[in-house]
């Protein structure tokens, strides 16, 4: 163990401190060595993130649930990924002149430059660092459906939606669209820097829709919750690391906005999980691990779309109050008896990444900003009314889209099978890792 972390600090250390200093252009003038080695390493560090996931969540599971949430895992990564190579990309940065989707241009990877760059780095490595966060959002999307949808309903959820919820988010955002180009010019500037929009928000309200269209599992196995909190505390880790690759390789290149978004995250997970661990002990009177695991994670998803652009300051204050949204969020969303929000998708992801996309209204700076545009701290008022509008729009869209998809599914696989995308009440009972797998995690 002593020598794997001192191989990853030596690593680092050469990323970080050498290779700027002897950085040297690759064909072009705007390729940078140093960049390139920087957002490989963050396109790394957010993929691990995927698999990281099916431990959080299937750790959070019965024990019957283990095999299916790391089935899931895998598929989606393999699937979103091929996917996103082949059309995603191309619909989400593609140049379309369209304020929804991109063109495809870059189908099957094509135009997408091993040499040329975007911004510092090369074309490509931009592609793939963006195909990871198709990957992790998809990923964390399933978490509110599990145990009761089979494998291959959730899979061809993900794959379409992935094209029809995801790639148009990204563009609507990122790649110049109506949520950011379409907006400002109506005086209404929007900013995301890495996926309080596309990733939380849309994620969470995309998995409550996809649980309302399915409905709630069997009131019988309801109560099989945290059968393995070392799994679920080694997933929460990963990603606690993973998020530094997903929220500093936002940045595009090794950059002191990169530094800046290190630091933010750091205080506001920080921040968020000490506030945690007062409101459970004032609400409970104890501290669990899995409570811990979620105070982590609603400073990382609060911070996220505001990392580059706020203060360390504000990071803590952002941190701090996402803690509170989502503690009190969870316990909403669970005392909600139409939803079945299996591992509070929407408590975490979706009213954590609310609460950050309006910080970035409240706490940004106009000189840390892509368009100059200042929060309410420096008395301006429009950014935060964009981020508002931009809330509203990606809650609509990506929750109608997401419920008309799975209801969709489930009745062409109820004409086909005559079994629909949800396990029967028996077959949840056995659980989805021998009904949909025949593979128990555990032989005991």
């Amino acid at each position: 163990m002593k020598k794997a972390v001192l191989g990853v600090v030596v690593l680092l250390s050469v990323t970080v401190f050498l290779i700027p200093e002897a950085s040297a252009a690759l064909d072009t003038e705007t390729v940078e060595t140093s960049s390139s080695v920087f957002m490989f390493l963050c396109s790394m560090l957010v993929f691990i993130m995927a698999p990281a996931i099916a431990l959080f969540y299937g750790g959070m599971l019965r024990k019957q649930s283990m095999t299916s949430m790391m089935a899931q895992c895998v598929g989606v990564m393999a699937v979103v990924g091929i996917i996103w190579w082949a059309v995603g990309y191309t619909l989400a940065f593609g140049d379309s002149g369209n304020a929804f989707i991109g063109s495809l241009d870059n189908a099957l990877g094509g135009g997408v430059s091993y040499t040329e760059g975007n911004g510092s780095i090369p074309m490509v490595e931009f592609m793939i660092f963006q195909g990871t966060f198709a990957i992790v959002t998809s990923c964390i999307v399933f978490g509110a459906t599990a145990e009761r949808v089979r494998y291959s309903a959730i899979l061809a959820f993900l794959a379409l939606w992935s094209v029809l919820v995801y790639a148009p988010m990204a563009h609507m955002v990122w790649g110049g669209g109506f949520l950011s180009a379409g907006l400002s010019d109506l005086g209404l500037p929007v900013q995301d820097f890495a996926g309080g929009t596309v990733v939380h928000i849309c994620s969470g309200i995309s998995g409550v829709a996809a649980a309302l269209a399915i409905g709630r599992r069997s009131d019988h196995i309801m109560k099989g919750r945290t059968h393995n909190v070392p799994l679920m505390f080694l997933g929460c880790m990963l990603l606690w690391v993973g998020w530094f690759g997903f929220n500093c390789g936002s940045a595009g290149s090794f950059s002191d906005i990169a530094v800046l978004a290190m630091e933010n995250t750091f205080v506001a997970s920080c921040a968020s999980t000490v506030v945690w661990i007062a409101i459970q002990y004032i609400h409970v009177g104890r501290i669990s691990v899995t409570g811990l695991c979620a105070g982590v994670l609603a400073g990382l998803v609060g911070i996220t779309p505001g990392c580059g652009f706020v203060e360390p300051w504000a990071a803590l204050v952002i941190g701090a109050v996402a803690s509170v949204v989502c503690y009190f969020g969870i316990i909403f969303m669970r005392h909600r008896k139409d939803v079945d929000d299996a591992l509070d998708v929407m408590g975490v992801h979706g009213l954590g990444g609310i609460w950050g996309a309006i910080s970035v209204g409240l706490f940004s700076l106009a000189a840390l900003s892509w368009e100059g545009s200042g929060g309410l701290i420096e008395g301006q008022v429009d950014l935060l009314a964009g981020q508002v509008v931009s809330v509203v729009i990606t809650l609509v869209y990506c929750f109608a889209v997401s419920f008309v998809l799975m209801k969709a599914i489930d009745l062409v696989m109820r004409r086909f099978n005559g079994k629909g995308a949800v396990l029967s009440e028996s077959e949840q009972l056995v659980g989805s890792d021998i009904v949909d797998h025949g593979e128990q995690s555990y032989l005991m």
